[in-house]
């Protein structure tokens, strides 16, 4: 097998059981040497711990760190302990996540501030402690784990799926800023039995969900030709991609502009036919300009005429 990760530097959060711990694995497979991140870690007989031992004893080399990533001292402490031990860091794996499932009537702002500050903060505290480093390498590879949960909703699900939507607009950004400098950052969005799932799915479809079905996806996205700025989806063996489009749209000129105008032709503005990806947030700004613009010189040429 070809070894895509041969001797790279990887730092997998919450890796001690689920999708972190199949990622782990899966990472040292592939020939790089991982640091198993999990709260508690640093005991001996701490779920991370199996992870590493596991790596080991297949030939791969692996340590453990504790640090809990809502604590950007503790994460700066786990970066330069696998910088200590290994010389650099190639891959972040921002896999740590935590669920507070509630309608939204019931949810306490506790428990909607705790799912953002694991999910969301502690992506960023991992990834600001490895970003400078990595531009100066020339060299990063970052996955923030996304959900169908943030991209489409879900029931019960406000504060996750709202954690889940902000990791792809931090991509999104840290992609562009990052190319330059050949820091590639992409979303994973996983469907898989885990702790975070259980007692959610059926004993039939928990077979087919398994978390070593999604992490060659992981594995893709942060290999030598990874992509950039991807949101990768992966469950049960199957891998989709998912895109946020802008609609053509309409455009009204200053005798139709109108809230009344406007709702008379929402189904015209939401039509998908010739919907594009935009490049960056200026698209969106650049598409309606050149709206607007064709509008009034089409007006002027009308007038001419006349």
């Amino acid at each position: 097998m070809t070894q895509l990760l041969q001797d790279r530097i990887a730092i997998v959060t919450g890796a001690g059981r689920g999708l972190g711990r199949a990622h782990a694995l899966e990472l040292a497979r592939h020939g790089a040497k991982v640091l198993v991140n999990d709260v508690g870690a640093d005991s001996q007989d701490s779920a991370a711990q199996a992870v590493a031992h596991a790596i080991r004893a297949a030939g791969g080399d692996a340590c453990v760190h504790g640090a809990d990533v809502t604590d950007p001292l503790q994460v700066e402490a786990m970066v330069a302990a696998a910088v200590a031990r290994w010389g650099r860091v190639d891959i972040l794996v921002n896999n740590a996540g935590i669920l507070r499932d509630k309608s939204f009537a019931k949810m306490s702002l506790e428990d909607f501030r705790i799912v953002m500050e694991v999910h969301v903060m502690g992506a960023v505290h991992c990834t600001h402690a490895v970003w400078n480093a990595m531009r100066a390498q020339n060299y990063g590879r970052i996955v923030m784990t996304t959900s169908s949960s943030g991209l489409y909703g879900n029931f019960g699900q406000a504060n996750y799926g709202a954690a889940k939507m902000a990791l792809v607009g931090l991509m999104q950004t840290l992609a562009l800023e990052g190319e330059r400098y050949g820091v590639r950052v992409n979303c994973l969005a996983p469907t898989a039995a885990t702790a975070m799932t259980e007692g959610l799915l059926d004993a039939q479809a928990l077979d087919l969900l398994t978390p070593a079905s999604v992490s060659p996806a992981l594995v893709a996205l942060v290999a030598e030709n990874a992509p950039t700025r991807t949101v990768l989806m992966a469950g049960a063996g199957s891998f989709e991609q998912a895109h946020i489009t802008m609609t053509r749209g309409i455009f009204l000129d200053d005798d139709e502009l109108s809230a009344n105008a406007l709702a008379g032709r929402l189904d015209e503005v939401a039509d998908r036919n010739g919907e594009t990806v935009p490049a960056t947030g200026f698209d969106q700004l650049r598409h309606e300009i050149a709206k607007a613009q064709a509008s009034r010189q089409s007006r002027a040429a009308s007038e001419e005429l006349l």
